[in-house]
Formats: structure tokens, sequence, C-alpha cells
């Protein structure tokens, strides 16, 4: 067993590509192997800005050995009539490589044919992983790809060397105009020239020792070391910034840095700009004092050292400052211009080609949110908040911070609007209601910003489904699952119970759709596709598959009942007598929804025959009452178990009477019954849905 080392030696491949191209060459390479039969060991990537490598240990020397039946010609054309073996006999065990003596005759579902027993042996790791290698660097896939010199390989930036070792032994194959070797090259400045890598199991120390760390995780905790102690010598501390930590570490080999230092006087700028000039432009860090205060000082992570590190930390000044100046005027000028005027010039900013401009959307986002403040309470200042921040939301669109730093949308409108003396909750509003950004994150805090937020987004939905923009597969260009997915969490967080699909017609009726035909098929488009956004969620929180599906079928309407009631049933089926309970359910719902030609009535007490259709109905009056009554209070788990105190007087009906009684009247009457408590059980859920 020996460890396998490749590494592609390149010229610097942008920080974003690395890791997932890292993730596929592994995974591809491990797939390329378990199909050539080579027993491995776990993988492990290493990279830098100038390398990707991964090492595979535990890979054994020879690929395993494969016996196989293989099938001949048929017994009475192999063997002649004295049982002695023909031409045909001896072609085919000549073809396989095995003696005629060796050759059997097994039974198929065709008749007798002659077999041989072929045994595949291995081939050294080293003749097949010359092959498979060059294969598996070229499928490498990244965003963006080259090709260089006169060759036509492509990668993410040319190849300069291959470093492909089996233990201490070279995989030898050229690819463009590289040959494998176990040569690898040295930190850049630091130590420039090339390196030798004796065997696989020497290069993280190798490198290590000439100012390169490979390791991720190890380079990462030196990036975080190197800017806590410089943010320290001026005493400060960083503003935390995993996702930064995450891209620097990529964009260096050997991370040493410096702490630099601009005019207090940018500090009247707002520190979101601040921020993201140092980290969007210059991945620089910010650093806060002991209380979160920014201070006028920034951590830079450099890539060599050098005899006089003051005199690029200068440097790094002398580039920030112009950024910083930047950043200052755009916001100063941003001041002088009203509110008003930036809502003005709205009217000149395309929304969507087939929709129509941002001013046009601001519109119906205003309307909505009323629409919805109405809904949530009947409180007017949530409606003017709501109302009067959905009209801001898109002005900062056209300032000019937001033209510099996109994805500063929405915080410069809050800061524009609290500079403008808009109330706190409109200028929060106007901030939180791009809220979730990503998946997992922060939800809206305000009342004001969740109607906003859901107002924008079923807007956005709305509008893609009515002019055909639909996700498809894993295209979804505008975003919009993640804008449902948004909009189902706000709700959930807030407790939200209005009609989602009264929701949802409201807002393609904003967009003037003529026809209550085609609006209610869009809106059946998006309700089914804001269940499925249900759905996933509903598994993300454990919720089993059938409790899912049974909830679901009934109703997605109120999004807050329906995690109620997945909860209510999922403790339920905790319960030891479970089982018995659903099947009994179960064989009501079938049993209805066999009936087809049955037309519900109601129930007639003078048709009953046995005292079990009585008991049945007058343990569905009493239950039904009480289940009304939970449900209006939002007990489900209660509602639930009152229904399920239904199962004996259901198991006596059942054992005391035939359903389908050959009188049509009395059959449709005991139909009716059921169907009575069938209706009673889908105020909770589908229970045929339900596994038992």
């Amino acid at each position: 067993m020996e460890t396998l080392l490749l590494e592609i030696g390149t010229e610097e491949i942008p920080a974003g590509y690395i890791e997932p191209a890292l993730t596929v060459l592994s995974s591809t390479l491990l797939k390329k192997m378990v199909d050539a039969r080579i027993a491995h060991g776990n993988a492990k990537i290493f990279a830098t800005p100038r390398r990707l490598a991964l090492e595979i240990r535990k890979v054994a020397d020879k690929q395993k050995s494969m016996t196989s039946d293989v099938l001949g010609p048929p017994e009475k054309v192999g063997f002649d009539q004295k049982g002695q073996p023909t031409v045909a006999a001896k072609k085919f065990a000549e073809k396989v490589g095995v003696s005629v003596n060796a050759l059997t005759v097994e039974d198929t579902a065709k008749g007798r044919y002659l077999c041989a027993k072929v045994t595949e042996r291995g081939l050294p790791t080293r003749t097949l992983l010359k092959n498979i290698l060059p294969k598996v660097i070229l499928a490498t896939p990244f965003p963006k790809t080259m090709k260089w010199a006169e060759l036509d390989i492509e990668f993410a930036r040319p190849i300069h060397s291959i470093v492909a070792l089996l233990g201490d032994k070279i995989i030898p194959f050229t690819l463009g105009d590289t040959q494998s070797g176990r040569y690898t090259c040295g930190h850049y400045f630091m130590n420039p020239g090339k390196v030798k890598i004796p065997s696989a199991n020497d290069y993280v120390k190798i490198l290590r020792s000439k100012k390169v760390i490979v390791d991720l995780q190890g380079r990462k905790k030196s990036v975080e070391k190197e800017i806590n102690k410089a943010a320290k010598s001026v005493g400060g501390k960083i503003l935390p910034d995993d996702g930064l930590v995450e891209i620097v570490k990529n964009l260096v080999e050997y991370p040493l840095a410096t702490v630099g230092k601009f005019d207090g006087d940018f500090l009247e700028v707002p520190r979101e700009v601040l921020i993201t000039a140092m980290r969007e432009h210059q991945k620089y860090f910010a650093v806060v004092d002991k209380k979160g205060n920014l201070m006028p000082c920034f951590v830079a992570v450099n890539n060599t050292r050098t005899k006089n590190m003051k005199l690029v930390a200068t440097g790094h000044e002398w580039v920030l400052r112009a950024r910083l100046a930047d950043a200052k005027f755009f916001y100063e000028a941003d001041l002088e211009e009203s509110t008003d005027n930036r809502v003005e010039k709205l009217k000149g900013v395309l929304f969507q080609a087939k929709l129509g401009s941002m001013h046009e959307k601001i519109k119906r986002v205003q309307k909505m949110a009323g629409f919805l403040a109405d809904k949530v309470e009947k409180d007017s200042n949530l409606k003017k908040e709501a109302t009067r921040a959905a009209w801001l939301c898109k002005a900062d669109l056209v300032c000019q911070v937001v033209g510099e730093f996109p994805k500063l949308q929405g915080i410069m409108g809050r800061v524009y609007a609290s500079v403008a003396k808009e109330p706190a909750n409109v200028a929060a509003a106007i901030e939180e209601h791009y809220r979730p950004i990503f998946s997992g994150g922060e939800l809206p805090k305000t009342t004001a910003g969740a109607v906003l937020g859901i107002a924008d987004k079923i807007d956005n939905i709305c509008g893609f489904f009515s002019v055909g923009l639909v996700p498809t597969g894993a295209s979804d260009p505008y975003a919009l699952r993640r804008q449902g997915i948004g909009i189902i969490q706000i709700m959930l967080d807030k407790d939200f119970s209005f009609s989602l699909r009264a929701v949802i017609e409201k807002s393609l009726k904003l967009y003037n759709i003529k026809g209550a035909k085609k609006i209610r098929e869009i809106a059946d488009k998006i309700n089914t596709f804001l269940l499925n956004r249900m759905t996933h969620l509903l598994a993300e929180d454990g919720f089993s598959k059938d409790v899912i599906a049974s909830v679901v079928s009934v109703s997605g309407d109120n999004v807050p009942d329906l995690w109620n009631r997945a909860k209510a049933l999922q403790d339920l089926k905790t319960a030891p007598d479970f089982e018995p309970l659903a099947v009994a359910f179960k064989r009501v719902v079938n049993i209805i929804k066999k009936a087809k030609a049955f037309k519900a009535k109601p129930v007639n007490e003078s048709l009953f025959e046995h005292d079990s259709e009585s008991q049945l109905f007058s343990a569905y009056e009493d239950v039904k009452n009480r289940v009304s009554d939970n449900l209006d209070k939002g007990e489900f788990g209660q509602a639930l178990h009152e229904i399920a105190s239904l199962r004996d007087a259901v198991d006596a009906f059942f054992d005391g009477v035939l359903v389908m009684a050959k009188n049509k009247k009395i059959r449709n009457n005991r139909l009716a019954l059921l169907k009575h408590i069938a209706d009673l059980f889908e105020t909770m859920a589908d229970f045929s849905k339900i596994s038992t």
C-alpha cells in the first residue's frame, strides 16, 4: 500500500475556483479508481493559488483480479455426437485463454451453452494511473477555462508542472507539453526555484519548509492568527468575517498580516460603506474597538515577508485612501439628492423587459404591503409603515454608493431613510425586505419588514410566472425558489396565518392579468411551486415523508397551521396504538374514494339498522364540536387526539355492518356517515398517505 500524490502546478487561479475544482477532482479520481478496481483509502485535498493537489492513502500496488463467466457457442455446436470438442469449442477456448478441458456447460434461459471461467489478472496501479490521471485533470470543471501556447487542452490557468507519485515512484505521462515528475516550485518570492519531492508522504512537510502552506485548514488558521495579532497591536480586534477569511486563505501561500490606518474623517461615512470598500475591493479586514465601534485601521494579508513591513503598510494605506475618498464622495453626493427624486428616477430603471419599470413594481408592492398589513393586524400604523417603506424600498438602486457597491442595496436605503428622518421601523423595513438573502439567512425583525419582504417576493414570483419565466430543473436565474422559501420562513417566523392563495391571486390581479380562468391557472402553478418549497422545508425540519405527504395534500394555504398539523401528526405516530388507528382511518378514506358514484347527503338516522351506526354517528357529533373548538384555538395536537378517539366506534361500525349493503338507501346512508368521518380526518391530514 502506497500514497498517491497528484499536484497540478499553474499560474495563479482565482480564489473562488479552487475548492469547488478540488472537490470534483477528488471525487472523479476516486470513482475512476473504483471503476479500475484499485483499492484505496481516504483522499485529502491541498491547494494554494498556484497549485491544486490531492493525496490518497493506502493505494494498492495492483488492481484486483476479476473472475467472470464467459458464454460461448451452444453445447450442440461445441461438442459432436461423441462428446468431443469441435473446432468451435477449440476456437472459443483459445479466444478466452483457457484449455478446452476447462470448458463447462451451463444451463441458460436460451438453452445449454459452453462456459469458461476467465480470470483477468490485475495490472500494476502505476500503469493504470498514467492513463487515468490526464483524463481526470482535464475533466476538472471551472467557471472559465483558457488555452495557452499552441496546445489543444484547457484549464483554469496554464499548467507549468505536474507532480505524480505513487510512493516514491513517478507515474509517467504527458499533458500538453508538460511531463509529469517529482518537481514542484516553492514560494514565488521567498523560496523560488524547483523543489524535489522524494516521496508522496513528504509533500506537505517539504513545501512548508519552502514557505508554502498547502494544507487549506492549516493556512486558514494561520490567516486567523496573523490578522488577530495585527489587530491586537493597535488595541483593537478583527470584525468577524468568516467569508473573507475563506477568500483570503486562497489568495496567499504563506499569510503575513500587516496593519494600516486611514484618516479618522472617513468615519463620518456609514460603517457599512467603509467595511464594504475595504472588503470587496481590497480584501482588507476591518478593525473594531472593545465596544464594537469601527476604528480608523485595517488589516491586510500579504503573501510575502519583506525587510520593511511598514513600507508595505504604507502602500496599502495609499491604495485604500483613494477607495475611501471615492466612497465618501459618492455618499455625500447621494445626501444632496432627495428621496422623492430617487423614487422618480426608478421610472427609468427596468425591472424586467416584460414586466415594466422598477417604479411600476414599487406601486404594486405598496398595494400588496397594505393588503398584507390589513391581514396581519388591523393597525393603521403597521399599514402606514409598510406602505411607506414599500414606496422607498428600491430608491437606493439609483444612488451612487450602491452603483459602486451593489451589495449595499437595502442597507443604504435604510441609511438614507434614517437621514431623511423616516420612522425607525420604515428605515429598518427597507433593509430587511431583502431578507433572507441566502438559505438559512437572517429573517426580518420588524413586522413591517416581514410584510414588505413577502410583498416584494410574491410580486417577483407572480410576475415571472405570469410571463412564463418559471424555474426548470437546476435553472433558476431569478432565484424564485429562494424567494419562495423566504416567504414561507417569514410566515413561520412571524406566525402569519393569512391565506397564501389569496395573496397569490391578489398579486396576479395587481399585474392587471385579465380573465379569472387565466389567473386561476397561473395561481395553481404558483401554489404548487410554493407547496413544493414547503415539502422541502418540512423534510429539512425532520418530518417523515408520509407525514409531509398527508398534511400537504390536505392544504398548505395556512403556513403555520401546516407545520402545527405536521407536528401533531408526527407526535401521534409515536403512540403505541397508532398503527391500528391509522389502518381504521385509512379504511374509511379508501372506501369513500372507491365509491365514485356516491354523492354525499345528510345522514338519515331512521335508516340505521345496527347500534354501531348510531353509536358512531353520536360519537362523531360529539367529537366534531370539540375538534372545531380545538382548531379555532390552534390546539392541533388536542384536535388530533379527539379525532383519534373515534377509532373504537369506527372499528365497531365495520364489525357490525356491511357498508356496501344491497339496499341502495342503506348503502348510501352508511357512506354518508363515513364521509362525515373522512371530512373530519381531513381537517388535519390525508390518512390514506400514512405508512402502516
